[in-house]
């Protein structure tokens, strides 16, 4: 049970349920192949059946953290911060995003999109999910739209996605890992019909780090 001094320094952001934290490449979408420090917020109840990080939907699971140690951890680290989850937009991202851009810091997010966005960011990774769709405002502000495939349903929600969202904003398929060597060979050949979009890879999977 969180008591109520803790749960207002959660309220503000200056306490948020940290599941991990770590120093690696960039495995996914427009940023893939860059260093950054990841910052895994615990909490999500979009529940998809395919997410390969299951253990952070529960965020009492996951201990709360001030904000000022992740910053700290942070600065040891290069020059950008990717904040993914669970969903961190479940929390608010005001007070850990403006002190890191105050320390030079990029901020960047991969979120749903099916909660108000909060936080400044450099860099908006929306990859919307059919059991909660995004709201509409981040549709405005999204920098990169990720799209899983994990079936051929997957293209039609996608090319929907796609109508939403603003002029300035890159495109991305990405095969669901379990299902790659079916969803692969499809993504290939949708891609080469509809150049718009590009192809993102879980490359640290394929490299075997984090």
């Amino acid at each position: 049970m969180i008591d109520a001094t803790t749960q207002n320094l959660i309220n503000k952001g200056e306490m948020l349920p940290l599941m991990e934290e770590f120093y690696t490449i960039q495995g996914e979408g427009y940023h893939t192949g860059t260093a950054a420090y990841f910052i895994r917020i615990g909490g999500c109840d979009i529940g998809c059946h395919w997410c390969d990080v299951k253990e952070s939907w529960n965020a009492e699971l996951h201990p709360a953290t001030a904000s000022d140690s992740i910053i700290e951890n942070v600065r040891k680290y290069g020059n950008t911060v990717v904040i993914t989850g669970g969903e961190p937009l479940m929390w608010n991202m005001d007070y850990l995003t403006h002190h890191l851009q105050d320390n030079a810091i990029k901020t960047h997010i991969e979120t749903s999109g099916a909660y108000p966005l909060s936080g400044s960011w450099n860099w908006i990774c929306l990859s919307p999910k059919k059991n909660k769709l995004p709201l509409e405002d981040i549709y405005t502000v999204a920098d990169e739209l990720k799209i899983i495939i994990y079936n051929k349903s997957d293209f039609k929600f996608a090319e929907e996605q796609a109508l939403k969202i603003n002029e300035n904003c890159v495109l991305f398929l990405q095969p669901e890992w379990s299902n790659r060597e079916k969803m692969t060979p499809l993504i290939v050949d949708y891609v080469m019909n509809n150049p718009q979009w590009k192809i993102s890879l879980q490359t640290h999977k394929y490299l075997n780090i984090p």
